[in-house]
């Protein structure tokens, strides 16, 4: 931002200002019609985009140094979006139309990466953000900031603060009884790019979601032996149905149908095209899987090839892991395989506990909004979260621009009483 910039100059060249500095947070007043976002992945840049829109300005800090991290740094190779292009566009801008159906991870970047330029949103990146919390005495929030250096930071005081660190902040790690003596590679997919480092061996997957299925795709188009461990129950549907999308038919039956039925209708169709899945050891849960969904957040996974390497049996489904010992996994069942790597698909986390001083909006347990979707977005003296509705990039969208309608409205309310209090005033106030 150009202000910013110009400020940072006066106190470049101002000596009491250099030795405070040496001490203390540099202070950024941010302008009372400036929102700070809070990363700079997706939901950050929607939010940003669509109050531009609406002609509020917005300072986007980012802890890395690019936008969309996570799906850069964190992300397979192989890995393509799960849903078709249009249902995860951003707000006001489309996927270019030569992508494919199902854009693969460079193209995704691609698109993020034209609709900052699109949009002139140049984040404030290497800004990791310590600590938010609500100043009562003058109505704004302080968000601390670290650099690079530790002693780079910075305090910013703003109107409003959008949290858009999204779902999928840190990675979930889980602890096995035995893991430091296990001896072989102990990886969480946010360290696995593809399975050429695991050609030939035997491999363990943990997690049966979206990335855990994949990866063990992946595994064996490189010749390696994987295994997934499947703890729950859970959901599998082919990718598309009757020439359509799942989700998108879906969405379209929901339209005429109630949820339930429509669970129904595709359960039957998965039983037709998949055939019985429990009897390779994916028993379905009781709910069907958009009520399943509506109700826990937990998506179902859409197949793409991984369920025919299952019954051929070049993959092998696990029980839950009860302990690790030398290069070996023993299952709760008593059964004890051998294995030369395990691969954690286990997830993401919430990372707003860890810096937001706040317990209004966001659960301290889990890190996500109190209120359900749709009402998670907006919180109390100017804080919005936008990203954590369990609904992909369509929730993001929703909540990016409602956030922007609801600051621009106050924002207009705002000038038009300053404007009202200057007419009106005495002539010996003015």
């Amino acid at each position: 931002m150009d202000y910013l910039k110009e400020l940072e100059g006066k106190r470049l060249h101002d000596p009491l200002d250099l030795k405070m500095m040496a001490n203390k947070p540099r202070c950024i007043f941010v302008p009372a019609d400036v929102a700070i976002i809070v990363g700079a992945g997706p939901s950050g840049l929607a939010a940003a985009a669509c109050l531009q829109q609406r002609n509020v300005e917005s300072i986007v800090l980012e802890k890395t140094d690019c936008i969309a991290s996570t799906w850069k740094n964190k992300t397979y190779d192989r890995l393509r979006l799960h849903l078709p292009k249009k249902f995860c566009e951003l707000p006001l801008m489309s996927f270019p139309k030569k992508f494919p159906t199902y854009p693969t991870k460079e193209q995704f970047l691609d698109y993020l990466q034209s609709y900052a330029d699109h949009f002139g949103i140049k984040p404030e990146f290497n800004e990791a953000v310590e600590s938010a919390e609500f100043d009562q005495r003058i109505g704004v929030w302080r968000v601390k900031t670290t650099g690079l250096k530790k002693e780079d930071t910075k305090e910013y005081l703003c109107r409003w603060l959008i949290v858009a660190t999204g779902e999928n902040a840190v990675e979930v790690m889980p602890e096995f009884e035995g893991m430091k003596e296990f001896g072989g590679p102990v990886v969480h997919t946010s360290k696995y790019r593809s399975g050429e480092m695991f050609r030939g061996k035997s491999v363990l997957v943990v997690g049966c979601g979206n990335s855990g299925m994949e990866v063990c795709l992946d595994l064996c188009n490189f010749n390696a032996r994987p295994s997934i461990v499947v703890r729950d129950s859970v959901h599998v549907l082919p990718q598309e149905m009757l020439g359509r999308s799942t989700f998108g038919l879906s969405m379209w039956l929901l339209k005429w149908f109630p949820m339930r039925l429509v669970d129904q209708f595709l359960l039957l169709m998965s039983r037709l095209m998949l055939g019985d899945t429990s009897q390779f050891g994916l028993h379905r849960p009781e709910l069907g899987p958009l009520e399943l969904k509506n109700k826990s957040g937990k998506t179902p996974v859409l197949d793409v090839g991984t369920l025919a390497k299952i019954k051929s049996g070049n993959i092998k489904v696990c029980k839950a892991v009860k302990k690790l010992t030398r290069h070996a996994v023993e299952f709760v069942d008593g059964k004890v395989e051998n294995f030369d790597a395990i691969i954690l698909a286990t997830g993401y986390k919430s990372n707003v506990p860890s810096w937001l001083k706040e317990s209004d909006l966001f659960s301290k347990k889990d890190g996500f909004p109190r209120k359900p979707f749709p009402n998670g977005w907006k919180g109390e003296g100017g804080l919005y979260a936008v990203g954590f509705t369990k609904r992909g990039l369509l929730g993001t969208s929703l909540d990016a621009k409602r956030i922007a309608e609801d600051i621009s409205e106050q924002h207009c309310k705002a000038k038009a009483t300053r404007l009202m209090t200057f007419t009106c005033a005495p002539p010996s106030q003015l």
